[in-house]
């Protein structure tokens, strides 16, 4: 009996060293950047610098990803980071930089995910509505007067077993739910309407929360059954770190919620083992390299980062 208890152990201290060894603890997480509407000085593409803080705040580093690169230059980004955001904004869902970008990377992760090799992916309002599209390849956003409002999460029955939700504390999740604390800054929403419509939407992501504005009710937060994609119509990132909207949420509540939801997608990132090809190169691509400005009395950011 003794050496069985021995064995035992034996065994499990193997598989806890080799669980361990196949975590990355040095996640790095590439953002899109968008093109600007007026191009600046400085450049013609940006990313709000409240992705950058959310992401770093749950242990990972980030790459910018920028537009107007060739395809290989983007396959050989995707074979160095551990997953990728798709950030809000406002720009072409089908014929930008932004949504060409998205598609390679989209395109990528599937086939990667499809041989195992584990990539995930994070769509935030824009992000999302990119999701939707790239998965059922239709346009099929309904307009919702939802621009400028916070609200309470209303959870689906399959939220308590999904990736993201299963592991938060109780006291968060009743606060998503009982508490206006996600911040929502978009014109259009997937209804659960076209959601019912969409063979490929149904087929692909599994709805965890929903929302209405009080004449359409509308997909909030997703993940995709087969691949580590996910999908919030909400900005988790606002409520720590942009100020310029009153209606943003700044509670103890809200700051928690943002805390798990950036730990849970850098947790997912771990899982990759993109690594780049040298020290050298990583630290040519990290966002280190270029500085935030402060654009808060004219923009909805705080801090941007501006590209050529």
């Amino acid at each position: 009996m003794k050496s069985f208890i021995c064995l035992f152990v034996f065994i499990t201290l193997a598989l806890s060293t080799v669980s361990t060894a196949e975590i990355n603890n040095t996640p790095i997480i590439g953002v899109l950047a968008q093109t600007l509407r007026t191009p600046l000085p400085q450049g013609s593409s940006y990313i709000a610098a409240s992705y950058v803080k959310y992401l770093e705040s749950a242990g990972a580093r980030v790459v910018p990803v920028k537009v107007k690169q060739s395809r290989d230059e983007y396959k050989r980004l995707f074979n160095s980071i551990n997953g990728v955001l798709f950030p809000g904004g406002g720009v072409n869902l089908t014929s930008s930089g932004y949504a060409k970008v998205a598609k390679t990377f989209y395109e990528l992760a599937i086939k990667a995910n499809n041989k195992g090799d584990y990539f995930p992916i994070w769509g935030t309002c824009l992000g999302f509505e990119e999701l939707t599209y790239l998965t059922s390849g239709k346009l099929l956003l309904t307009a919702t007067n939802t621009s400028g409002v916070a609200l309470p999460l209303i959870f689906t029955n399959d939220s308590a077993k999904s990736r993201m939700f299963r592991d938060f504390p109780a006291d968060v999740m009743r606060a998503l739910a009982s508490e206006p604390i996600t911040a929502n800054f978009h014109k259009w929403s997937l209804s659960i309407e076209s959601y019912n419509k969409s063979q490929e939407l149904r087929n692909f992501y599994n709805i965890l929360t929903t929302n209405t504005d009080g004449k359409v009710d509308f997909v909030s937060t997703m993940e995709a059954y087969d691949f580590p994609f996910y999908g919030t119509q909400w900005h988790p990132e606002k409520n720590v770190f942009e100020w310029t909207e009153p209606v943003i949420p700044h509670s103890p509540s809200a700051m928690k919620a943002t805390f798990h939801m950036a730990d849970f997608f850098v947790n997912e990132a771990r899982k990759s083992s993109h690594r780049f090809s040298s020290k050298e190169e990583e630290l040519e691509a990290l966002i280190y390299n270029y500085c935030p400005v402060y654009t808060g009395k004219k923009s909805a950011f705080e801090q941007t980062y501006i590209f050529k």
